[in-house]
């Protein structure tokens, strides 16, 4: 088991962009763009120049063919110069969080003081891929050397098998261990804790209201930088929130993953989306070297590993940990943040917890964990209101939790995430 921090990581300051929904079509921004628009953002406000950065760490599940290493490219785009180092991390839905905790690592080893770390997906832009078989004919064809070769290849195209596409993204969202995709191991979820329909949608519909509620109190005002597109359009705030998103309304969707029997729909799971997040992170040195600003600190992270088909769980096995090592309850947090994959698997977390046989037999503690008060949990509402760009999901709850507690005055914070392929990953965050 991973210790506690030895030192605490101060985070500065961070910014994000505006979330984005996918629309079935790629959207105006790549991911780098999304990456440099929240760097710059957040640059601007630093008194600290690009290349006295030691590091940039960008977290990334589904870079573009010509943005492989887009922690690099993105350093260089914001202007940080050739000396510093740019590099990408991906740990699926987590890969924003992973970002930080590389950053962690590096600066608790003496390798670095000041970071920009932090993440981004453009889920719009995932490509279609050609089948298999579609390569092979592609090889063949390339390997014709007369007319007559030529001409047998295309006798042996079948475009009706050939040419179908395979969506990329549902292929990266479908464990490859258990075969499911990650809204039928939230199926698994609700089926296992007894989660009806009527509180998916429920929960849901409250993760709209909560956003649009936090938009209209100006509680995103200073964490989205705003995004101008080529043809000038602007895009001030997060999209993909809906005022008609009541429970009633959701009823009526019909379930995606599993038609005949399930209970999670489009609706009542997260959005596919495009965003980017970057977060300054410090040491105590760097702080007082350049009279940083401090938001907060990160005082303690974890990893856990869990079954692929339960994957949403992974909160719980990578929180609870923190939880004991710190001498802390559930009640002791003055925010929760729970990445919101699916309304289903946010519940499940939460039965999770107040179950004493869960607890004793998967968590090793002698009586239920308790119960979490839905006043601290995802205040400001969720992914199933903003949307789940992959990479950028971690660094976003990290940022909004430290955020929070800004706001309202607290001390205390959890930001944690599930991550498919059965993990989970945890921050305790504390105000300054």
């Amino acid at each position: 088991m991973a210790a506690a921090l030895r030192e605490p990581i101060y985070v500065v300051d961070g910014a994000r962009t505006p979330f984005l929904k996918a629309r079935n079509a790629p959207g105006a921004f790549t991911a780098s763009d999304l990456a440099v628009a929240a760097g710059r953002a957040l640059l601007a406000r630093l008194p600290v120049k690009p290349d006295q950065f030691d590091e940039v760490i960008l977290g990334c599940a589904n870079p573009s063919a010509d943005e492989v290493n887009i922690g690099r490219y993105v350093a260089m785009r914001l202007g940080c110069g050739d000396r510093v180092t740019g590099w990408t991390v991906m740990r699926n839905c987590a890969s924003g969080m992973q970002s930080i905790d590389s950053a962690i690592n590096n600066m608790l080893a003496g390798r670095s003081e000041l970071v920009l770390a932090g993440g981004v997906d453009a889920l719009s832009h995932a490509p279609l891929l050609y089948s298999p078989k579609m390569v092979l004919w592609f090889a063949a064809l390339a390997s014709a050397k007369s007319v007559g070769q030529r001409v047998g290849v295309f006798a042996k195209l079948s475009p009706k098998e050939m040419l179908s596409p395979i969506i990329a993204l549902m292929r990266g969202l479908t464990d490859p261990k258990v075969g499911l995709l990650m809204g039928q191991t939230a199926e698994n979820l609700a089926h296992r804790f007894g989660i009806t329909r009527v509180e998916m949608d429920a929960f849901a519909a409250e993760s709209h209201k909560r956003v649009l509620a936090a938009q209209a109190a100006g509680h995103y005002k200073d964490e989205v930088t705003p995004l101008i597109d080529k043809k000038g359009n602007v895009y001030a705030n997060d999209d993909g929130v809906r005022e008609d998103s009541t429970a009633e309304k959701l009823a009526k969707l019909k379930p995606f993953f599993d038609k005949k029997y399930g209970n999670v729909t489009a609706g009542n799971s997260s959005q596919i989306t495009d965003g980017g997040v970057f977060v300054a992170l410090a040491t105590k040195a760097a702080v007082e070297k350049h009279n940083l600003p401090v938001l907060g600190k990160i005082v303690d992270t974890q990893w856990a590993g869990c079954d692929a088909a339960q994957m949403g769980l992974g909160p719980v096995y990578a929180s609870t940990p923190i939880l004991k090592r710190n001498g802390l309850t559930l009640n002791d947090l003055d925010t929760i943040e729970i990445n919101e994959a699916f309304a289903a698997q946010v519940l499940a977390c939460k039965r999770a917890w107040e179950n004493e046989t869960f607890c004793k037999e998967e968590l090793g503690l002698d009586s239920a964990m308790g119960s979490i008060d839905s006043a601290k949990l995802n205040v400001d509402g969720g992914a199933v209101a903003l949307g789940h760009p992959v990479g950028a999901s971690g660094a976003r709850i990290v940022l909004h939790a430290l955020n929070t507690l800004k706001r309202t005055g607290g001390k205390r914070a959890l930001a944690t995430i599930c991550i498919g392929g059965g993990q989970g990953g945890a921050m305790l965050l504390e105000a300054v």
